[in-house]
């Protein structure tokens, strides 16, 4: 089983510094202080889900039909994904939207929480 770098404090939730790398191959270790990469910073959950979308080649169909969540579940996780990475979600806020995010709460797909965030923005 492979284990996965841990990017945030177990204790805190704050980020962790990687302060060490080693090659087991020719036993060389470097200390200093590293940055994990991006997507490392992302929760599981996140980073299965980006698999899931690249892998469907960015098919929002696919990935609900793979994942059997809605289309707005699928913007939202998309949008928070986004957001996590550092990059500013432009939301558009149309009687659409609006009903795609109600459904969703109707339908259990999203919290209470995430819908009144996606109706806010």
């Amino acid at each position: 089983m492979q284990k996965r770098l841990v990017s945030k404090c177990p204790i805190c939730d704050n980020r962790m510094d990687i302060t060490q790398l080693h090659c087991k191959s020719c036993d060389t270790t470097l200390t200093g202080r590293f940055v994990p990469c991006k997507f490392c910073q992302l929760t599981v959950e996140q980073q299965e889900f980006v698999e899931v979308f690249l892998a469907s080649r960015g098919n929002i169909k696919e990935v609900e039909r793979l994942l059997g969540i809605s289309y707005p579940t699928v913007r939202s996780r998309l949008d928070q994904i986004i957001e996590a990475l550092g990059y500013r979600v432009e939301y558009q806020e149309t009687d659409s939207h609006r009903k795609d995010v109600l459904k969703a709460l109707n339908d259990g797909e999203i919290t209470a929480e995430e819908a009144i965030r996606l109706l806010k923005k």
